[in-house]
C-alpha cells in the first residue's frame, strides 16, 4: 500500500479533532477563562512559576511529553502490521490522549499548579493521593529509566550523535539568560542563534567524522564524545540532576524550547517527506504475529499492541508533566488548549510517521535489524537490502534491537529520496546519523521533565513531614534530585547487564505508564463531578474503560508470563524482583484509586435520592 492516503486520513483527522472537540472541551467542559488568575500570577517565584509565552511553553511542553514512546512504540509495533497501530494512534490521541493531558493540565491549573497526587488528595481522599503519591513515583522511576536507556542505548559509540545532544546544554543556557533578560523582544533573535547555532553543530559532527584518522577535529569527537554505555549512562545521569536542580528558565525550559525546533522542524519535514516520496509500505496491513509468537513482542495483539505503542496515543507520564512544570508557567488559561490538547496531537502525529517509516522497510530487514540474530536465524528470512543499507550508512545494523535503528534507517531513507538532496554524497550516512540526534533529543528532554517532577513529589511529601523539607532550598533540591537518579541510574546499569535489557524496560514501561492514565482519567473524572460538570463525564471515562481493560490484563500476563520467570533465574532475580514489585505495586495503587472514586460517585448519586425521601 502507498503510505500517501495514511498520512492524508491522519493529518485531516487530527485537524478536525482540534478543531471542533477540543473547542467543545476548552468551552463546555473545562469553562477555560482568561480572567481567572494562573498559579504563575499568583506566585510568582522566578524558579519554578515563571508566566511564559504561550509558543515557548508549548515548545517545553511538547519536548517534555514526547520522549521515546511515540518514536520507538509505533515501530515496534508494527510487528502486528501497520493497520493495528494506525488505527489506535488516530482514534486514541483525538479521543484519548488529548482529553487526558488537556483536562489534567486544566484541573492542575485551577489547583494552583499541584500534582497530581495532589490533586487525588484534595478530590478523593488523603488516601487515594497517598496511593497515586506511591504510584507515580515508581512510574517515573521506570519511565525515566527506560527513556534513558533509550538515549544509552543509540548513543553509545556515536561521537557525531553524542557531540551534536551536549551542544544543545550550552546554547540553551545562553538561549535562557538572554530571553530572561530581554524578556518577549529576546525570544526571535535567541531562538534564531539557537537553530543556526545547533544546525552548525550537526554540521560539525558530520564533517569531522568525516575527516582523516588523525585529523585534530575528528580526535577532539573521538576522545570526548566518544564514550561507552556506562560513560553515556553516567552522562544522561549528570544531565538529569542539573537540569532538575538548576533554575527553569536557565536550562530546561530553554533547552526544551531548541529541540522543539528541531523536533518539529523534522516532523514536519518528515510529513511532507512522506508526501512527497510516498513510500510503498512494504509492511502488511495485519502480521501473522497478531495472534501472538512474535520475534520482537511475544504476546497478542491485545493488549499488547496497544501498551507497546504507549505514548503515542495516550500516556499517563503527560498527567506528571501537565501536572509538575507546565502549569505552573501558564500566562493565561486559553493557553492550555493549544499546550495540552494541541501538543498531545502533534505527538500523535510523530507516532504515526514513525510507523510510516518503520512500515516503509521490508519486513525481512525489518526484523534482522529489531530482533537478536538467534531469532531472526530461526525466522528463516534473507535480508534485502539490509547490506546495501549498512554500507551507505557506514555501520553495523543487524541485530540492534530496541527500534530506534530501525526507525533511524527508515528516516533516513525517506529524506534520502527528497529531490533536493537525493544527489548529495553520503546523504543517507548524513541523515541515520541526524535520525539518531533527533531521536536523543526527543528521549532526553523526557528524562529532564521526568526527574524535575518525581523531585517536586518528594519535596510535597517531605513538606508534609517538615515545612523545611518541602521548600524551594537549594540543597532540599538537590538531595530530592540525589534520590531519583539514584534510583533510575540503577535500573539503567541493571539493564545494560542484561541482553534482553530494553525489552523488559519497554514493557515495564508501557504498563505502568498506562495504568497511570487510568489514575490520572479516574481523578479527573471525580475533578469534574465535584466541579458540577457530571454530564460531561463520558469525555474522560469511555477511555477510562479502554485503557483500564488494557493495561490490567497487560500487566496480569507481564507478571506471569515474563517477570516471574525472571526471578527464577538467578543473574535476572534482582531486575525480575523489581520489575515484579514494580508493576505489582502500581496495579494495587491503581485499583484502590479506581474502587475509592466508585464508592464516591454511587454514594454521591445514593445521597440526594436518601435526602428527598427523608420525612
Amino acid at each position: 500500500m502507498n503510505a500517501l492516503p495514511l498520512m492524508l486520513a491522519a493529518v485531516a483527522v487530527l485537524a478536525i479533532g482540534y478543531r471542533y472537540y477540543s473547542a467543545f472541551l476548552a468551552a463546555r467542559v473545562l469553562a477555560l477563562d482568561d480572567g481567572r488568575a494562573t498559579p504563575a500570577q499568583l506566585r510568582p517565584d522566578g524558579q519554578d512559576y515563571v508566566a511564559t509565552p504561550r509558543w515557548i511553553l508549548f515548545g517545553h511542553h511538547f519536548a517534555a511529553i514526547t520522549g521515546a514512546g511515540p518514536l520507538i512504540g509505533p515501530v515496534l509495533a508494527c510487528q502486528y502490521g501497520y493497520a493495528p497501530g494506525f488505527l489506535w494512534l488516530v482514534a486514541g490521541v483525538v479521543l484519548a490522549g488529548g482529553v487526558h493531558d488537556f483536562v489534567i493540565l486544566a484541573a492542575s491549573v485551577r489547583h494552583g499548579g499541584r500534582s497530581l497526587a495532589e490533586i487525588a488528595r484534595d478530590e478523593l481522599s488523603p488516601f487515594a493521593g497517598a496511593l497515586a503519591s506511591g504510584a507515580i513515583l515508581v512510574v517515573l522511576v521506570l519511565a525515566v529509566a527506560a527513556m534513558a536507556f533509550a538515549v544509552v542505548n543509540s548513543m553509545k559509540q556515536d561521537a557525531w550523535g553524542a557531540f551534536t545532544l551536549a551542544a544543545t546544554i550550552p546554547l540553551a543556557m545562553i538561549m535562557g539568560v538572554w530571553i530572561r533578560r530581554g524578556g518577549e523582544r529576546a525570544i526571535a533573535p535567541a531562538s534564531a542563534f539557537g537553530v543556526l547555532t545547533l544546525l552548525a553543530a550537526v554540521g560539525f559532527g558530520g564533517w569531522a567524522e568525516a575527516l582523516p584518522a588523525g585529523a585534530a577535529p575528528r580526535l577532539f569527537l573521538e576522545h570526548w564524545f566518544s564514550l561507552g554505555p556506562l560513560g553515556i549512562a553516567a552522562a544522561v545521569a549528570a544531565y538529569g540532576f542539573l537540569a532538575s536542580v538548576l533554575p527553569v528558565w536557565l536550562l530546561l525550559t530553554p533547552r526544551d524550547y531548541l529541540s522543539s525546533y528541531l523536533k518539529l522542524g523534522t516532523i514536519a519535514l518528515l510529513v511532507v517527506g512522506v508526501i512527497w516520496v510516498h513510500p510503498h509500505l512494504e509492511a502488511p496491513a495485519f502480521s501473522p504475529y497478531i495472534h501472538g509468537g512474535g520475534p520482537i513482542i511475544a504476546g497478542k495483539l491485545f493488549p499488547f499492541c496497544f501498551i507497546t505503542i504507549a505514548c503515542g496515543a495516550i500516556s499517563g507520564f503527560h498527567s506528571l508533566i501537565a501536572s509538575g512544570t507546565t502549569p505552573k508557567m501558564l500566562a493565561k488559561e486559553s493557553d492550555a488548549r493549544p499546550i495540552g490538547y494541541g501538543a498531545m496531537l502533534c505527538e500523535g502525529l510523530v507516532g504515526v510517521t514513525c510507523l510510516v517509516a518503520a512500515a516503509a522497510l521490508h519486513p525481512a530487514d525489518y526484523y534482522a535489524i529489531n530482533a537478536t540474530t538467534e531469532v531472526f536465524a530461526k525466522l528463516g528470512l534473507t535480508p534485502i537490502d539490509l547490506h546495501t543499507l549498512e554500507r551507505e550508512v557506514g555501520t553495523a545494523l543487524l541485530g540492534k534491537t530496541g527500534g530506534a535503528v530501525s526507525l533511524a534507517v527508515g528516516v533516513a531513507k525517506i529524506f534520502a529520496g527528497l529531490p533536493i538532496v537525493r544527489d548529495v554524497p553520503r546523504v543517507l550516512a548524513y541523515w541515520y546519523h541526524f535520525a539518531i540526534m533527533f531521536e536523543g533529543m526527543f528521549i532526553l528532554t523526557t528524562v529532564d521533565a521526568g526527574t524535575r517532577v518525581a523531585r517536586f513529589m518528594l519535596q510535597e511529601a517531605g513538606g508534609r513531614l517538615h515545612p523545611r523539607l518541602g521548600g524551594g532550598r537549594i540543597s532540599v533540591a538537590a538531595i530530592a534530585t540525589g534520590a531519583v537518579v539514584a534510583a533510575w541510574g540503577w535500573l539503567v546499569i541493571a539493564a545494560l547487564r542484561d541482553p534482553r535489557g530494553m525489552g523488559v524496560l519497554w514493557t515495564l514501561l508501557g504498563v505502568a505508564n498506562q495504568l497511570l492514565a487510568v489514575i490520572a482519567l479516574t481523578v479527573a473524572s471525580c475533578w469534574l463531578v465535584n466541579e458540577g460538570k457530571a454530564r460531561y463525564l463520558p469525555v474522560t471515562l469511555v477511555p477510562l474503560a479502554w485503557v483500564a481493560a488494557v493495561t490490567f490484563s497487560g500487566g496480569a500476563l507481564s507478571i506471569a508470563g515474563r517477570y516471574w520467570q525472571m526471578v527464577l533465574v538467578p543473574s535476572t532475580r534482582a531486575m525480575g524482583l523489581v520489575c515484579t514489585l514494580g508493576i505489582g505495586t502500581v496495579m494495587v495503587c491503581t485499583a484502590a484509586i479506581v474502587a475509592a472514586a466508585a464508592r464516591r460517585g454511587l454514594k454521591s448519586r445514593a445521597t440526594p435520592a436518601a435526602t428527598a425521601t427523608a420525612p
